[in-house]
Formats: C-alpha cells, structure tokens, sequence
C-alpha cells in the first residue's frame, strides 16, 4: 500500500485533472493497476487526492524506498525489444469472417440474448430500423481470438511464451452495427508494453472492421498478459 499511495503522490497533479477512470488508468503501471480494483471499490478520485495529501503530512518528507526493479525472462526481454519499436502501429490485420443467422441465433441460445432484432428476420424486415437481423455486441467482442488469431496452437502469434492470458478490457465501444450477413475482420494497434513480474502486459487497440462500410463496428482496448 505505501509503495501504491508513494506512486500516487507523484502523479498527483495528473490525478487531479482526471476526468474519467479511463484517464487515470492510462498512466497507471501494471504492477500498480493490479490494486485499482480494490481503489475504485473504496474510493473515487477525489478521495484519493485526499489520501495522497495525509500520506504527504505522514511521510514528513522522509525518503521511502525505491520499488525492485522487475527481472525479466531472457525471452522476454528479446519480445519486449522486438515489440517496442512497433509501438503505435498497426501489427494485425485478420481475416474476414462472415456473420450468419445461425451463428447469431447458435449465440442468443448460449447467452439468453433473444431479442427479435438478433433472431426474428420477419420482424426486423418490417420493424427494425437496420431493416434485418444484428449480431449481438457481444458477440461481436467473443469473436476477438479468432479474428485476431491469438487461439491457433499451431501458430501461436508469440511462441516464445509459455502462456497467454487474457487480462481484460479498459474500454469497448460499439459504433455501429453487424447485420446479418455481414463480413468483419480486426485492425490491431499495439499501444504500450511494459514489464511486469515474470512476463509481459501489452495494450492493444482493436477495430473490428466491418465490409463495406466507412464505420467500424467496434473499437476495443484489450489488455493481454505473456508469461515465461
């Protein structure tokens, strides 16, 4: 807890202008964003300065020891220079996959998600305003692994790992939606990579094109982890 509130200390003024979680967790390390769970649980923003400013009367000024630099697994450190210089540019391009009725009804039995606009053609003919049927968002977004093809085990995309992990998400958005019949494939932009404690955290930003159309369906920021 000292060496999390001693890094908040520091960034304390970019803190302070934050609007949104989503801003504070984009200068968060990942050894820090291990705790912002339980932060956002107890506290908001403004309580946090307030910690910050008691820790600062405590501290008196007293110097507070340095955090342990991480040791990184030779792979790793080869993965890590390798990926670096790729920052900010697109590293993935997939390829296109069709969405049909049967996958969107095959996924409306799977999640409950049953809504006419997804699996009643008839009706979304006459009443939707999309004019047929839409894949589900959240189908969409379980789609990720194969349309970034980061599931084939016959070509794993970093083989040098012993194991991938799907950390999570920062931030999905839907921009527009995936008829039936559509064909999408994924764009994906590495935005950061950073050590941490026996491997790797990448931030990925993936936009799910879809054919045809100068919007694209989704926009995702996936955070995915590499262990060696």
């Amino acid at each position: 807890m000292v060496k999390v509130i001693d890094f908040l200390k520091k960034k304390s003024e970019k803190l302070a202008q934050a609007q949104h979680q989503f801003e504070l967790t984009e200068w968060i390390s990942p050894a820090i964003r291990d705790y912002w769970a339980e932060f956002l649980i107890k506290a908001n923003s403004h309580q946090l300065i307030s910690w910050v400013r008691e820790y600062r009367l405590l501290s008196n000024g007293a110097p507070q020891p340095q955090a342990k630099a991480i040791e990184l697994h030779p792979e790793a450190q080869k993965l890590l220079a390798s990926l670096s210089v790729k920052l900010g540019e697109e590293v993935h391009v997939g390829d296109w996959l069709e969405i049909d009725q049967q996958r969107i009804n095959q996924f409306a039995e799977v999640t409950m998600d049953r809504q006419w606009i997804h699996t009643d053609p008839e009706r979304a003919a006459t009443e939707s305003p999309f004019g047929t049927t839409i894949a589900q968002g959240f189908l969409t977004l379980s789609l990720l692994p194969v349309l970034t093809e980061s599931v084939d085990p016959e070509h794993p995309q970093y083989p040098t790992a012993k194991m991938t992990v799907n950390y999570g998400l920062n931030r999905v958005r839907y921009l527009y939606p995936v008829k039936v019949g559509n064909r999408i494939r994924s764009h994906t932009r590495l935005t950061r990579v950073e050590p941490i404690k026996r491997g790797l955290e990448m931030v990925k930003e993936i936009t799910i094109e879809i054919e045809g159309c100068h919007r694209p369906a989704c926009v995702v920021e996936s955070i995915i982890r590499l262990y060696f």
